[in-house]
Protein backbone atom coordinates (compact mmCIF):
# COMPACT_ATOMS: atom_id res chain seq x y z
CA UNK A 1 0.00 0.00 0.00
CA UNK A 2 2.59 2.54 0.83
CA UNK A 3 4.50 1.91 -2.62
CA UNK A 4 1.56 2.50 -4.51
CA UNK A 5 0.80 5.58 -2.42
CA UNK A 6 4.38 6.82 -3.61
CA UNK A 7 4.09 6.29 -6.89
CA UNK A 8 0.58 8.12 -7.26
CA UNK A 9 2.20 10.98 -5.95
CA UNK A 10 5.22 10.87 -8.38
CA UNK A 11 2.43 10.68 -11.27
CA UNK A 12 0.59 13.38 -10.05
CA UNK A 13 3.48 15.65 -9.53
CA UNK A 14 4.60 14.63 -13.68
CA UNK A 15 1.19 15.74 -14.59
CA UNK A 16 0.82 19.05 -12.49
CA UNK A 17 4.72 20.14 -13.99
CA UNK A 18 2.40 19.25 -17.34
CA UNK A 19 -0.38 21.50 -16.98
CA UNK A 20 2.20 24.43 -15.69
CA UNK A 21 4.52 23.87 -19.13
CA UNK A 22 0.72 24.14 -21.32
CA UNK A 23 -0.24 27.42 -19.30
CA UNK A 24 2.90 28.97 -20.20
CA UNK A 25 2.98 27.66 -24.11
CA UNK A 26 -0.48 29.05 -24.29
CA UNK A 27 0.74 32.22 -22.54
CA UNK A 28 3.47 32.68 -24.80
CA UNK A 29 1.33 31.80 -27.97
CA UNK A 30 -1.52 34.68 -26.89
CA UNK A 31 1.64 36.97 -26.69
CA UNK A 32 2.71 36.48 -29.90
CA UNK A 33 -0.82 36.60 -31.16
CA UNK A 34 -1.15 40.01 -29.48
CA UNK A 35 2.76 41.60 -30.74
CA UNK A 36 1.65 40.11 -34.33
CA UNK A 37 -1.53 42.15 -34.47
CA UNK A 38 0.07 45.48 -33.04
CA UNK A 39 3.12 44.50 -35.60
CA UNK A 40 0.62 44.37 -38.14
CA UNK A 41 -1.86 47.24 -36.82
CA UNK A 42 1.10 49.57 -37.09
CA UNK A 43 2.41 48.46 -40.45
CA UNK A 44 -1.18 49.22 -42.16
CA UNK A 45 -1.43 52.66 -40.64
CA UNK A 46 1.90 53.46 -41.62
CA UNK A 47 1.38 52.47 -45.13
CA UNK A 48 -1.66 54.12 -45.55
CA UNK A 49 -0.15 57.61 -44.12
CA UNK A 50 2.11 57.17 -46.47
CA UNK A 51 0.27 56.31 -49.27
CA UNK A 52 -2.16 59.72 -47.78
CA UNK A 53 1.24 61.58 -47.77
CA UNK A 54 2.23 60.70 -51.47
CA UNK A 55 -1.17 61.51 -52.12
CA UNK A 56 -1.31 65.20 -51.47
CA UNK A 57 2.70 65.88 -52.41
CA UNK A 58 1.26 64.40 -55.83
CA UNK A 59 -1.97 66.45 -56.12
CA UNK A 60 0.01 70.01 -54.92
CA UNK A 61 2.97 69.07 -57.32
CA UNK A 62 0.95 67.64 -60.48
CA UNK A 63 -2.22 69.44 -59.98
CA UNK A 64 -1.04 73.03 -59.93
CA UNK A 65 -0.83 76.19 -63.50
CA UNK A 66 2.94 76.60 -64.35
CA UNK A 67 3.05 80.20 -65.63
CA UNK A 68 6.43 80.50 -68.02
CA UNK A 69 5.59 84.34 -69.23
CA UNK A 70 3.37 87.06 -67.77
CA UNK A 71 2.87 90.50 -69.50
CA UNK A 72 0.64 93.94 -68.97
CA UNK A 73 -2.25 93.10 -71.18
CA UNK A 74 -3.07 95.26 -74.00
CA UNK A 75 -6.91 95.77 -73.32
CA UNK A 76 -8.13 93.06 -76.17
CA UNK A 77 -7.88 89.58 -76.10
CA UNK A 78 -9.62 89.32 -79.64
CA UNK A 79 -13.00 87.97 -78.30
CA UNK A 80 -15.88 89.20 -76.49
CA UNK A 81 -14.44 88.83 -72.91
CA UNK A 82 -11.13 89.89 -73.66
CA UNK A 83 -12.80 93.38 -75.60
CA UNK A 84 -13.71 94.29 -72.46
CA UNK A 85 -10.31 94.64 -70.55
CA UNK A 86 -9.55 97.85 -70.63
CA UNK A 87 -5.98 98.39 -71.36
CA UNK A 88 -2.91 97.67 -68.75
CA UNK A 89 -5.66 97.13 -66.18
CA UNK A 90 -5.52 93.11 -67.15
CA UNK A 91 -2.47 90.82 -67.34
CA UNK A 92 -1.37 88.07 -70.04
CA UNK A 93 -0.01 84.98 -69.14
CA UNK A 94 1.25 81.68 -71.19
CA UNK A 95 0.57 78.96 -68.35
CA UNK A 96 0.44 75.28 -69.12
CA UNK A 97 -0.90 72.36 -66.02
CA UNK A 98 1.85 71.06 -64.54
CA UNK A 99 3.18 67.49 -65.60
CA UNK A 100 1.01 64.63 -64.17
CA UNK A 101 -1.75 67.13 -63.77
CA UNK A 102 -5.51 65.86 -64.61
CA UNK A 103 -7.55 67.82 -66.61
CA UNK A 104 -8.91 70.83 -64.83
CA UNK A 105 -12.65 72.75 -65.15
CA UNK A 106 -11.99 76.13 -65.48
CA UNK A 107 -14.67 76.96 -62.69
CA UNK A 108 -12.64 75.32 -60.42
CA UNK A 109 -9.43 77.38 -60.67
CA UNK A 110 -9.09 80.64 -58.78
CA UNK A 111 -7.00 83.56 -58.73
CA UNK A 112 -5.99 85.98 -55.99
CA UNK A 113 -3.76 89.37 -56.60
CA UNK A 114 -2.40 90.88 -53.46
CA UNK A 115 -1.23 94.40 -53.58
CA UNK A 116 -1.41 97.91 -51.38
CA UNK A 117 -4.62 99.01 -52.36
CA UNK A 118 -6.35 95.53 -51.48
CA UNK A 119 -7.34 92.37 -52.77
CA UNK A 120 -8.75 91.69 -56.11
CA UNK A 121 -10.27 87.49 -56.55
CA UNK A 122 -12.13 85.51 -58.99
CA UNK A 123 -12.87 82.46 -60.41
CA UNK A 124 -10.78 82.07 -64.01
CA UNK A 125 -14.22 80.36 -65.43
CA UNK A 126 -16.22 83.14 -64.32
CA UNK A 127 -15.47 86.14 -66.49
CA UNK A 128 -18.24 88.41 -65.20
CA UNK A 129 -17.07 88.21 -61.60
CA UNK A 130 -14.07 90.31 -60.11
CA UNK A 131 -12.46 89.88 -63.58
CA UNK A 132 -11.05 87.06 -65.46
CA UNK A 133 -11.34 85.23 -68.54
CA UNK A 134 -9.24 82.86 -70.99
CA UNK A 135 -8.98 84.34 -74.80
CA UNK A 136 -10.85 82.78 -77.57
CA UNK A 137 -14.37 82.73 -77.64
CA UNK A 138 -14.93 83.98 -73.48
CA UNK A 139 -12.05 80.52 -72.27
CA UNK A 140 -8.91 79.33 -73.52
CA UNK A 141 -6.39 79.69 -76.38
CA UNK A 142 -4.36 77.25 -77.69
CA UNK A 143 -0.84 77.47 -77.90
CA UNK A 144 -0.26 74.30 -79.35
CA UNK A 145 0.10 75.12 -83.50
CA UNK A 146 -0.26 71.48 -84.44
CA UNK A 147 -3.99 71.81 -83.04
CA UNK A 148 -5.60 74.59 -84.43
CA UNK A 149 -9.16 72.86 -83.69
CA UNK A 150 -8.63 72.16 -79.97
CA UNK A 151 -9.48 75.39 -79.23
CA UNK A 152 -12.92 75.41 -79.62
CA UNK A 153 -13.59 72.16 -78.39
CA UNK A 154 -11.52 73.57 -74.97
CA UNK A 155 -13.55 76.66 -74.96
CA UNK A 156 -17.04 74.86 -75.37
CA UNK A 157 -15.95 72.59 -72.27
CA UNK A 158 -14.08 74.58 -70.65
CA UNK A 159 -11.62 72.51 -69.18
CA UNK A 160 -7.46 72.89 -69.38
CA UNK A 161 -6.03 69.73 -70.61
CA UNK A 162 -2.36 68.79 -69.60
CA UNK A 163 0.52 68.83 -71.93
CA UNK A 164 -1.17 71.90 -73.61
CA UNK A 165 0.05 75.68 -73.39
CA UNK A 166 -2.62 78.17 -73.04
CA UNK A 167 -2.88 82.00 -72.83
CA UNK A 168 -4.61 83.23 -69.61
CA UNK A 169 -6.30 86.73 -69.27
CA UNK A 170 -6.97 88.48 -65.80
CA UNK A 171 -8.32 91.03 -64.91
CA UNK A 172 -6.73 92.61 -61.97
CA UNK A 173 -8.95 95.91 -61.01
CA UNK A 174 -11.88 95.26 -59.51
CA UNK A 175 -13.58 98.23 -60.04
CA UNK A 176 -17.16 97.16 -57.90
CA UNK A 177 -15.10 96.95 -55.09
CA UNK A 178 -12.61 99.98 -55.84
CA UNK A 179 -9.43 97.95 -55.94
CA UNK A 180 -6.67 97.94 -58.48
CA UNK A 181 -3.99 95.63 -58.39
CA UNK A 182 -3.00 96.31 -62.26
CA UNK A 183 -0.05 97.65 -63.47
CA UNK A 184 -1.93 100.93 -63.33
CA UNK A 185 -2.26 100.64 -59.93
CA UNK A 186 0.75 102.10 -59.25
CA UNK A 187 2.06 99.13 -57.18
CA UNK A 188 5.95 98.01 -58.45
CA UNK A 189 5.29 94.38 -56.98
CA UNK A 190 1.92 92.52 -57.05
CA UNK A 191 1.37 88.68 -55.54
CA UNK A 192 -0.59 86.16 -57.97
CA UNK A 193 -2.02 83.09 -56.26
CA UNK A 194 -3.46 81.11 -58.77
CA UNK A 195 -5.63 77.92 -57.19
CA UNK A 196 -6.40 74.78 -59.02
CA UNK A 197 -9.71 73.12 -57.05
CA UNK A 198 -7.92 70.72 -54.47
CA UNK A 199 -4.50 70.50 -56.19
CA UNK A 200 -1.89 72.51 -55.97
CA UNK A 201 -1.28 76.67 -55.54
CA UNK A 202 0.58 78.62 -57.81
CA UNK A 203 2.56 81.58 -56.26
CA UNK A 204 4.48 84.30 -58.21
CA UNK A 205 5.63 87.91 -57.88
CA UNK A 206 4.98 90.13 -60.70
CA UNK A 207 7.82 93.01 -61.06
CA UNK A 208 5.88 95.82 -62.70
CA UNK A 209 8.50 97.92 -64.44
CA UNK A 210 6.38 99.53 -66.69
CA UNK A 211 2.33 100.12 -67.46
CA UNK A 212 3.10 100.03 -71.20
CA UNK A 213 1.10 97.25 -72.30
CA UNK A 214 3.00 94.08 -73.66
CA UNK A 215 5.61 94.99 -70.55
CA UNK A 216 7.01 91.57 -68.93
CA UNK A 217 6.04 91.19 -65.18
CA UNK A 218 7.47 87.65 -64.90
Amino acid sequence: MKSNTRNDIQEDKIAAIGIGAMIVFIALILVAAVAAAVIIQTAEKLQQNAQTTGDDTADNMAGKVLISAGFVANGGAGNDVGNAFTSTEAYMFHVRLAPGSEPAPLDEISFQFFCDDGVVEGFIGDPDGAGAAFTAAGAVAEMDEDEPDANAEDASTGIMNPGTGYVMWIDANDNANAVDCSAAGGDSKVELYIHVGSGGTTFQTLDIGSTDAGSLVI
